[in-house]
């Protein structure tokens, strides 16, 4: 294999194929009068059939009278004790397999959230079409559902990886002077189900057009900040949320996380560089994931904290003894002295468990606009000297097979990292 041509053909591509903008506005999600945004995230619900779907890794007592129903309270009870903005649903929302039918799985897994009426958004995991539906045909007909401000892909973005690619603006609080102006922007991504390159096993992960995708979207998300009116000197706090986690994730222990760590990182065994692409683009403060069930820590690594939510579902597999549990994320937004609400102040997390009083734990601070400043700085370090490291070492790394190469291919674009897979026909 020629890598020379393959590495010119993929820049060929980019210049010729490069998706178009994103829309991305979206005004139906907008701060509280109270000032603060909740965002409840519900990971691996993995909903089968309902009452006849019995739960999994409980302990003996419960395991009688557990079915997917202890999912559908669950949600229910956590639904009226936080009064969500926004709900999340981090993949693995069904489990296809066990799925008699995958329509009516989400009709039953969704129900709860659009009963009440809060906007909700769903992304795909890696079960999620293993029943009756592709994961093509499990996006669409989540767009379809009532109460969703889900979507298939970006709008006028046709090249792009996986289903379930989108950007959510948040808005600040009506009749303000930030009430026009997105003051939180929420990216959702499709870290896809498995590998598709022959001899690379394991899970998949984010491809090079949806690191495209949302570095463009970020950056005519803060050009747009930072423009009058009231134009801004730092970006918008973002939020990001796919399945699978990254595989930095692996680099925290028990000594600097917060939560628990139960089960290896399930992550691609191959690394997409989506950390990097996050990091220079500096205005995502946190990423969560699901996938790891009985996973459920937050740690910081270069300014982003990476976290999971800890597994939902009852037919998803767990630690008898060990709740389910559930993420919650609070953006509150900075008041001055004569009441005016401004950009974000902080943006909070905690869990909450399923046991009698929902009790909860793990209360921390992700982001705070007060120390904002020396975040910036340790990115401006990281672009300055380990980006370009990174480039340096992994420029020439690729696994190689009889059938396939997989080829990295880095290069600066933007300030963007990038790796594209090649197969031997280039």
């Amino acid at each position: 294999m020629n890598y020379t041509a393959a590495a010119l053909a993929i820049l060929c591509w980019l210049c010729i194929c490069t998706p178009k903008e994103a829309e991305g506005a979206d005004k139906k999600l907008r701060f509280g009068k109270n000032g603060e945004f909740k965002i409840l995230q519900v990971a691996d619900m993995h909903f089968a059939d309902g009452k006849k779907t019995r739960c999994l890794d409980v302990l003996p007592s419960q395991y009688r009278s557990c079915t997917d129903l202890n999912t559908t309270s669950f949600i229910q009870r956590m639904i009226l004790a936080e009064k969500p903005d926004l709900i999340v649903f981090t993949g693995d929302n069904i489990f296809g397999f066990d799925s008699s039918d995958s329509a009516k799985s989400m009709d039953a897994a969704f129900a709860p959230a659009i009963a009440s009426n809060i906007p909700w958004v769903a992304i795909l995991g890696n079960h999620d079409q293993e029943g009756s539906l592709s994961r093509e045909g499990v996006m669409k007909y989540i767009v379809s559902m009532k109460n969703t401000l889900s979507q298939v892909n970006p709008p006028q973005v046709h090249l792009i990886d996986g289903f379930g690619n989108y950007n959510l603006q948040v808005g600040g609080v009506q009749g303000s002077a930030f009430g026009n102006k997105s003051v939180l922007n929420l990216y959702f991504l499709d870290s896809g189900d498995y590998s598709k390159v022959p001899f690379i096993p394991g899970y998949g992960w984010i491809k090079p057009s949806q690191q495209l995708w949302f570095q463009r979207t970020s950056e005519k998300l803060q050009k747009e900040y930072k423009k009058a009116p009231l134009p801004q000197k730092q970006s918008a706090p973002g939020l990001a949320y796919f399945h699978i986690p990254l595989p930095e994730y692996g680099s925290f222990d028990s000594s600097n996380f917060t939560g628990v760590k139960q089960e290896p990182i399930s992550s691609a065994s191959v690394n997409s560089g989506f950390f990097t692409t996050l990091v220079e683009a500096g205005d995502v403060k946190a990423v969560f994931t699901g996938h790891d069930h009985v996973n459920d820590f937050c740690g910081q690594l270069t300014g982003i904290h990476l976290c999971y939510a800890g597994g939902f579902g009852y037919h998803a597999y767990g630690k008898a003894g060990w709740s389910r549990r559930a993420r919650v994320v609070v953006a509150n937004l900075e008041k001055t002295e004569n009441g005016a609400w401004q950009d974000v102040k902080s943006i909070k997390t905690w869990k909450r468990l399923d046991d009698r009083h929902l009790t909860k734990i793990d209360g921390q601070v992700l982001w705070s606009n007060s120390f904002s400043g020396e975040i910036n700085n340790s990115l401006t370090l990281f672009r300055g000297t380990a980006g370009r490291s990174m480039m340096v070492a992994l420029k020439n790394l690729y696994f190689g097979g009889p059938h396939g190469q997989l080829l990295y291919v880095y290069f600066h674009q933007c300030n963007l990292c990038y790796s594209y897979l090649c197969d031997q026909v280039l």
